[in-house]
């Protein structure tokens, strides 16, 4: 896997579909890894991960050729600049809510004025082996950040942030959207017409747009809207869906 095929495909609009990683297992990691997902969110912003076993994963999944996506725990300099160390591919920034934040976080994931500090050692710098201008080359032409959209105050700015210069991407954080419009149904009108406009306002800027959505029937609808990066369980509901399904088969079996 080349270091810019993530981005590349996102930035030409193929279908990906991935899932969250929030149990910082590498065996689990591992077995995700040889799946046939285009990508895995290591989820650090809701998943206990630290910055060790945030390396350790990435480790793994450079290894298996699957393209990270790392979520940090804040779209804040020190969380970008060790996610990007570790070898993120791309990063899923959280509540970015208007254009500095996401001026700010673009800035963050590159390197220069203001931007990511530069270490030659690190992994996504081939541990010390890549040149400094072959590194910054690399590193630029492969950044990834992706704006996610969960705050009811950025559906104020959704042109401003779609159209900074280093957003590689929209996400729809579709249920942090429903909380902070004060509802509690993913699938009530308000939600559903700003899920809507997020779309409109990536096409416009012609950015990719993204989300979670875990009734698989509304697919065509937001593929219809440009949606192309579906982000579609999570490790926990694998489990758990596993475990349910099993314990249904045995009762089944036995009747």
């Amino acid at each position: 896997m080349s270091d810019d095929a993530f981005h590349a495909r996102l930035k030409r609009g193929d279908l990906l579909t991935g899932c969250f990683c929030k149990i910082p297992s590498m065996q689990n990691i591992e077995v995700l890894g040889g799946s046939p997902l285009d990508c895995l969110v290591l989820d650090a912003e809701h998943g206990p991960f630290d910055r060790a076993s945030l390396d350790q994963a990435l480790m793994v999944l450079r290894a298996v050729g699957k393209p990270a996506i790392v979520r940090p725990q804040a779209a804040t300099p020190e969380h970008i600049l060790s996610a990007l160390d570790s070898g993120a591919d791309a990063l899923l920034l959280p509540h970015i809510r208007n254009g500095r934040e996401a001026a700010d976080a673009a800035r963050w994931t590159r390197f220069g004025p203001g931007g990511r500090g530069f270490a030659g050692h690190t992994r996504s710098a081939d541990l010390g082996r890549r040149p400094l201008p072959l590194h910054f080359q690399r590193a630029t032409e492969a950044a990834c950040a992706i704006a996610q959209i969960e705050d009811a105050e950025a559906l104020d700015h959704l042109d401003e942030i779609a159209g900074t210069p280093g957003i590689d991407a929209l996400f729809i954080g579709r249920i942090d959207l429903t909380i902070s419009l004060g509802l509690l149904d993913p699938k009530a009108p308000e939600v559903l017409a700003a899920c809507n406009h997020i779309c409109a306002a990536a096409k416009r800027a012609g950015k990719p747009v993204g989300l979670f959505t875990p009734d698989l029937t509304e697919l065509p609808h937001w593929r219809s809207l440009g949606a192309s990066l579906f982000l579609l369980g999570s490790d926990q509901g694998f489990l758990q869906q596993g475990a349910a399904r099993l314990a249904t088969d045995v009762t089944a079996a036995l009747q």
